[in-house]
Protein backbone atom coordinates (compact mmCIF):
# COMPACT_ATOMS: atom_id res chain seq x y z
CA UNK A 1 0.00 0.00 0.00
CA UNK A 2 1.66 3.26 -1.03
CA UNK A 3 0.09 5.44 1.63
CA UNK A 4 1.44 2.97 4.10
CA UNK A 5 5.09 3.36 2.57
CA UNK A 6 4.64 6.82 2.73
CA UNK A 7 3.91 6.34 6.44
CA UNK A 8 6.47 4.67 7.39
CA UNK A 9 8.71 6.25 9.81
CA UNK A 10 6.03 9.37 10.26
CA UNK A 11 6.62 10.04 6.89
CA UNK A 12 10.47 10.50 7.18
CA UNK A 13 11.79 7.68 4.34
CA UNK A 14 12.87 8.30 0.74
CA UNK A 15 10.07 7.92 -0.80
CA UNK A 16 8.16 10.84 1.15
CA UNK A 17 10.75 12.52 0.54
CA UNK A 18 11.63 12.41 -3.21
CA UNK A 19 7.50 12.95 -3.00
CA UNK A 20 7.90 16.11 -0.70
CA UNK A 21 10.79 17.80 -2.85
CA UNK A 22 8.01 17.72 -5.94
CA UNK A 23 5.76 19.97 -4.25
CA UNK A 24 8.81 21.67 -2.85
CA UNK A 25 10.38 22.54 -6.16
CA UNK A 26 7.17 23.54 -7.14
CA UNK A 27 7.52 26.45 -4.72
CA UNK A 28 10.89 27.21 -5.49
CA UNK A 29 10.55 28.16 -9.06
CA UNK A 30 8.64 31.04 -10.17
CA UNK A 31 5.20 29.83 -10.90
CA UNK A 32 1.86 31.56 -12.48
CA UNK A 33 -0.50 33.13 -9.85
CA UNK A 34 -3.25 29.90 -11.23
CA UNK A 35 -0.35 27.52 -10.91
CA UNK A 36 0.92 28.81 -7.18
CA UNK A 37 -2.60 28.37 -5.78
CA UNK A 38 -3.47 24.99 -6.86
CA UNK A 39 0.43 24.20 -5.52
CA UNK A 40 -0.88 25.44 -2.38
CA UNK A 41 -4.13 23.55 -2.63
CA UNK A 42 -2.46 20.78 -3.21
CA UNK A 43 0.08 20.99 0.19
CA UNK A 44 -3.26 21.56 2.26
CA UNK A 45 -3.97 18.20 1.33
CA UNK A 46 -0.45 16.72 1.53
CA UNK A 47 -0.68 17.99 5.33
CA UNK A 48 -3.69 16.88 5.62
CA UNK A 49 -3.42 13.73 4.63
CA UNK A 50 0.50 13.12 6.29
CA UNK A 51 0.51 15.40 9.31
CA UNK A 52 3.40 12.93 11.07
CA UNK A 53 5.64 14.17 8.37
CA UNK A 54 5.62 17.48 9.38
CA UNK A 55 5.07 17.34 13.29
CA UNK A 56 6.27 14.36 14.12
CA UNK A 57 10.54 13.12 14.27
CA UNK A 58 12.95 15.18 12.71
CA UNK A 59 11.86 18.97 11.76
CA UNK A 60 13.41 19.35 8.14
CA UNK A 61 10.78 19.08 6.38
CA UNK A 62 8.25 21.40 8.14
CA UNK A 63 11.01 24.09 8.44
CA UNK A 64 11.24 23.48 4.34
CA UNK A 65 7.39 24.04 4.30
CA UNK A 66 7.86 26.98 6.59
CA UNK A 67 10.75 28.88 4.98
CA UNK A 68 8.93 28.36 1.34
CA UNK A 69 5.68 29.62 2.92
CA UNK A 70 6.73 32.50 4.59
CA UNK A 71 8.66 33.87 1.41
CA UNK A 72 5.19 34.06 -0.84
CA UNK A 73 3.97 36.20 2.67
CA UNK A 74 5.91 38.50 1.19
CA UNK A 75 4.96 38.67 -2.24
CA UNK A 76 4.11 41.51 -4.63
CA UNK A 77 0.89 40.20 -5.21
CA UNK A 78 -2.35 40.42 -2.80
CA UNK A 79 -3.60 37.47 -4.03
CA UNK A 80 -0.49 34.97 -3.40
CA UNK A 81 0.09 36.71 -0.23
CA UNK A 82 -3.28 36.09 1.21
CA UNK A 83 -3.11 32.46 0.15
CA UNK A 84 0.52 31.96 1.62
CA UNK A 85 -1.09 33.68 4.56
CA UNK A 86 -3.54 31.05 4.71
CA UNK A 87 -1.57 27.96 3.87
CA UNK A 88 1.03 28.90 6.83
CA UNK A 89 -2.24 29.35 8.92
CA UNK A 90 -3.62 25.94 8.05
CA UNK A 91 -0.19 23.83 8.89
CA UNK A 92 -0.24 25.72 12.23
CA UNK A 93 -4.06 24.84 12.97
CA UNK A 94 -3.72 21.27 12.26
CA UNK A 95 -0.78 21.03 14.14
CA UNK A 96 -2.61 22.42 17.07
CA UNK A 97 -5.32 19.87 16.39
CA UNK A 98 -2.44 17.08 15.88
CA UNK A 99 -1.78 17.48 19.47
CA UNK A 100 -5.47 17.37 20.34
CA UNK A 101 -5.65 20.43 20.93
CA UNK A 102 -2.55 21.09 23.40
CA UNK A 103 -0.23 23.42 21.16
CA UNK A 104 1.47 23.94 17.73
CA UNK A 105 5.41 24.24 19.27
CA UNK A 106 6.83 22.32 15.77
CA UNK A 107 5.20 24.62 13.55
CA UNK A 108 5.87 28.05 16.22
CA UNK A 109 9.48 27.10 16.49
CA UNK A 110 10.34 26.52 12.22
CA UNK A 111 8.26 29.69 11.43
CA UNK A 112 10.09 31.71 14.19
CA UNK A 113 13.57 29.76 12.53
CA UNK A 114 12.65 30.72 9.18
CA UNK A 115 11.98 34.53 9.62
CA UNK A 116 15.53 34.31 11.22
CA UNK A 117 16.84 32.44 7.96
CA UNK A 118 14.96 35.12 5.98
CA UNK A 119 16.07 37.94 7.20
CA UNK A 120 19.36 37.32 5.80
CA UNK A 121 17.98 35.72 2.10
CA UNK A 122 15.08 38.14 1.35
CA UNK A 123 15.71 41.58 0.59
CA UNK A 124 12.74 43.42 2.28
CA UNK A 125 11.15 41.12 4.65
CA UNK A 126 8.92 42.52 7.36
CA UNK A 127 7.94 45.40 4.78
CA UNK A 128 4.19 46.61 4.91
CA UNK A 129 3.25 43.20 2.57
CA UNK A 130 4.98 41.11 5.22
CA UNK A 131 3.27 42.45 7.44
CA UNK A 132 -0.09 42.28 6.36
CA UNK A 133 0.26 38.69 6.15
CA UNK A 134 0.97 38.38 10.12
CA UNK A 135 -2.48 40.42 10.36
CA UNK A 136 -3.94 37.88 8.02
CA UNK A 137 -2.88 35.15 9.73
CA UNK A 138 -3.88 36.66 13.17
CA UNK A 139 -7.17 37.35 11.54
CA UNK A 140 -8.15 33.46 10.64
CA UNK A 141 -7.20 32.64 14.22
CA UNK A 142 -9.64 35.18 15.83
CA UNK A 143 -12.42 34.23 13.30
CA UNK A 144 -12.22 30.30 13.72
CA UNK A 145 -14.96 29.38 15.70
CA UNK A 146 -13.62 25.89 16.12
CA UNK A 147 -11.28 27.40 18.16
CA UNK A 148 -12.63 29.80 19.77
CA UNK A 149 -12.48 28.78 23.59
CA UNK A 150 -8.87 27.16 23.17
CA UNK A 151 -5.41 28.61 23.68
CA UNK A 152 -4.64 28.66 20.32
CA UNK A 153 -5.85 32.55 19.13
CA UNK A 154 -3.87 33.54 21.55
CA UNK A 155 -1.16 31.51 20.90
CA UNK A 156 -0.98 32.74 17.50
CA UNK A 157 -0.93 36.27 18.14
CA UNK A 158 2.37 35.48 20.80
CA UNK A 159 4.16 33.97 17.55
CA UNK A 160 3.36 36.85 15.43
CA UNK A 161 4.31 39.23 18.00
CA UNK A 162 7.81 37.36 18.40
CA UNK A 163 7.99 37.24 14.33
CA UNK A 164 7.65 41.91 14.70
CA UNK A 165 10.14 41.81 17.81
CA UNK A 166 12.96 40.10 15.43
CA UNK A 167 12.02 41.81 12.08
CA UNK A 168 12.43 45.01 14.91
CA UNK A 169 15.44 44.11 16.57
CA UNK A 170 17.34 43.30 13.06
CA UNK A 171 16.52 46.45 11.37
CA UNK A 172 18.02 48.32 14.83
CA UNK A 173 21.13 46.04 14.50
CA UNK A 174 21.44 46.76 10.73
CA UNK A 175 21.11 50.59 11.85
CA UNK A 176 24.27 49.79 14.52
CA UNK A 177 26.16 47.70 12.24
CA UNK A 178 29.37 50.19 13.25
CA UNK A 179 28.47 49.97 16.44
CA UNK A 180 29.79 46.85 17.96
CA UNK A 181 28.82 47.61 21.85
CA UNK A 182 25.10 48.65 21.15
CA UNK A 183 25.18 45.85 18.43
CA UNK A 184 26.06 43.11 20.97
CA UNK A 185 23.25 44.57 23.40
CA UNK A 186 20.29 44.00 20.74
CA UNK A 187 21.46 40.36 20.30
CA UNK A 188 21.74 39.26 24.31
CA UNK A 189 18.08 41.10 24.45
CA UNK A 190 17.03 38.74 21.31
CA UNK A 191 18.63 35.67 22.77
CA UNK A 192 17.10 36.34 26.71
CA UNK A 193 14.48 36.58 25.32
CA UNK A 194 13.81 33.23 23.42
CA UNK A 195 14.74 31.59 27.03
CA UNK A 196 12.31 29.30 26.91
CA UNK A 197 13.15 28.12 23.73
CA UNK A 198 16.79 26.85 23.21
CA UNK A 199 17.09 26.11 19.54
CA UNK A 200 16.45 29.89 19.27
CA UNK A 201 18.60 31.03 22.15
CA UNK A 202 21.38 28.83 21.00
CA UNK A 203 21.24 30.83 17.61
CA UNK A 204 21.34 33.97 18.76
CA UNK A 205 24.36 33.28 21.70
CA UNK A 206 26.46 31.85 18.40
CA UNK A 207 25.60 34.99 16.26
CA UNK A 208 27.09 37.10 19.40
CA UNK A 209 29.77 35.16 19.94
CA UNK A 210 30.74 35.23 16.11
CA UNK A 211 30.54 39.31 16.52
CA UNK A 212 32.97 39.02 19.91
CA UNK A 213 35.55 37.13 18.03
CA UNK A 214 35.49 39.49 14.46
CA UNK A 215 36.13 42.33 17.50
CA UNK A 216 38.77 40.45 18.87
CA UNK A 217 36.86 40.23 22.61
CA UNK A 218 37.76 36.20 22.79
CA UNK A 219 36.75 36.29 26.75
CA UNK A 220 33.23 37.49 25.81
CA UNK A 221 32.96 34.93 22.95
CA UNK A 222 34.03 32.19 25.31
CA UNK A 223 30.99 32.86 27.58
CA UNK A 224 28.78 32.56 24.44
CA UNK A 225 30.27 29.35 24.08
CA UNK A 226 30.01 28.53 27.64
CA UNK A 227 26.10 29.74 27.98
CA UNK A 228 25.73 27.66 24.67
CA UNK A 229 27.06 24.33 26.05
CA UNK A 230 25.20 24.91 29.17
CA UNK A 231 21.74 25.00 27.31
CA UNK A 232 23.00 22.31 25.33
CA UNK A 233 23.65 20.00 28.17
CA UNK A 234 20.74 21.29 30.53
CA UNK A 235 18.17 20.41 27.35
CA UNK A 236 20.15 16.80 26.52
CA UNK A 237 19.51 16.29 30.74
CA UNK A 238 15.71 16.78 30.61
CA UNK A 239 15.41 14.89 27.49
CA UNK A 240 17.44 12.21 29.44
CA UNK A 241 20.31 11.93 26.96
CA UNK A 242 22.70 12.21 29.47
Amino acid sequence: NLKNQLLTDHGHNPLMKKVFDVYLCFLQKNQSETALKNVFIALRALIFKFPSTFYEGRADMCSALCYEILKYCNSKLSSIRTEASQLLYFLMRNNFDYTGKKSFVRTHLQVIISVSQLIADVVGIGGTRFQQSLSIINNCANNDRNIKHTTFPSDVKDLTKRIRTVLMATAQMKEHENDPEMLVDLQYSLAKSYASTPELRKTWLDSMARIHVKNGDLSEAAMCYVHVAALVAEYLTRKGMI
